[in-house]
């Protein structure tokens, strides 16, 4: 996801970089917080390799600087690191500051990022968003260097030039009194995890994307399409299927509702052009081994796994349950396939949605699918602009 920024001469290198004490975190919290990210599409900065018992460099600084976010993953021992603590200090001089940063008479709770409102309007471009963890430390202690964080920083700053050690104080009071994740508050480190990465997403996707920008007609497409799942808001699983004959533009309207709806989900993915895509199995053939495929590819997909290679029908339903996914079947042609990939609502957590594009809606009423939406072809004024679009190069001829 990390691309270069085309309102100045900066490149983005990394969309995440990590400020952490390796001891605490690294082999736990920190491996699955980098694995979702990873599975989200979001690449961090890794400092395998770099020293970590001398002081940091250029290489670290020239990380930091590249790097869209940086999430500061305060934990017990990291007030017992100076390469941390100057990390933080470098961290913090090239941040963006939040409009609604907490105050230090808020003290006891930590708003968490997504409870505030427009978080991120106004912020400078090219400045570093910083996102803050509280694993096992108390926000108040890491504010006023208080506590058993109180005393890993008093020994730290043994020996230390006092200008040291103000820079480093007041690195602490900054970054303690920006909106943060408290793990004291959540009984489920996954779903912590879960929600940062969702967040990150939409720190790093403020807006949708505008590839479909230039698609004729999609706007109100999607539009009628959102008023169908709408009327699905009792259902725990959403289901909607988009019908139409080859060409018409089934697959562009369903990759423009990925592109919309992905970033709210745990888990999300688009199997594009499904249709004869694996060979069907003979006739009197196993159909078995067959779904097993298509279910297989499906798990490998979503859960951002090489090969999967689970043995029997049902391991799909046992990993599938609970979990918050949006799946998008592009090109469906044969109802065992669908039935591999989507055969009950059962198997998805509350909040999932399925997407199918086929030509066939007997496919969809075979599989109990009562929402579907017709996809029509362009009206006059849509069928002018298209007209327009390819012969000259643009929406009309004014």
């Amino acid at each position: 996801m990390a691309s270069s920024s085309s309102s100045s001469s900066l490149t983005w290198t990394h969309d995440v970089f990590p400020s952490f004490c390796g001891g605490d975190v690294r082999k736990g919290f920190l491996s699955h917080l980098l694995e979702k990210l990873r599975s989200k599409g979001i690449s961090p900065f890794i400092d395998d390799g770099i020293d970590r018992g001398k002081p940091i460099g250029p290489e670290l600084k020239k990380a930091i600087r590249e790097s869209r976010i940086a999430i500061v993953l305060l934990s017990p021992n990291y007030a017992s690191s100076s390469w941390c603590l100057d990390e933080l200090v470098e961290i913090m001089k090239d941040r963006v500051k939040e409009p609604d940063e907490l105050e230090e008479s808020m003290e006891g709770r930590v708003k968490e990022p997504d409870e505030l409102e427009e978080i991120m309007e106004g912020s400078e471009k090219n400045q570093l968003k910083v996102i803050i963890i509280f694993y096992g430390v108390n926000p108040t202690d890491v504010r006023k260097q208080t506590g058993d964080f109180g005393k890993a920083f008093e020994k730290t700053c043994v020996g230390k030039e006092e200008q040291v050690i103000k820079a480093w104080r007041q690195a602490l009071v900054d970054v303690a009194n920006i909106a943060g994740y408290d793990s004291s508050r959540w009984d489920n480190e996954a779903k912590m995890i879960n929600k940062i990465a969702v967040y990150l997403m939409k720190v790093l996707e403020l807006t949708p994307s505008k590839d479909f920008d230039d698609y004729v007609g999609m706007e109100p497409r999607i539009a009628e399409i959102k008023l169908l799942l709408s009327q699905q808001s009792d259902a725990k699983v959403k289901f909607i299927g988009i019908v139409g004959p080859a060409g018409i533009g089934k697959t562009s309207t369903a990759k423009a509702l990925y592109d919309r709806f992905s970033r709210d989900f745990e888990y999300s993915t688009f199997i594009e052009d499904i249709r004869g895509s694996k060979e069907m199995p003979s006739l009197g053939g196993s159909h078995h081994k067959y779904q097993l495929d298509w279910q297989n590819e499906l798990l490998s997909r979503l859960f951002n796994q090489t090969d999967c290679k689970d043995g029997h029908l049902g391991v799909a339903e046992q990993r599938l349950r609970g979990k918050k996914v949006l799946i998008v079947l592009d090109e469906v042609d044969c109802l065992f396939k669908l039935e591999a990939m989507a055969k009950k609502a059962d198997w998805f957590g509350h909040g999932s949605m399925i997407i199918i594009t086929t030509e066939d809606r007997n496919l969809l009423k075979q599989q109990d699918i009562k929402c579907f939406y017709n996809m029509k072809l362009p009206n006059e004024d849509e069928a002018f602009q298209i007209f327009c679009r390819y012969a000259f190069v643009q929406k009309s001829l004014d």
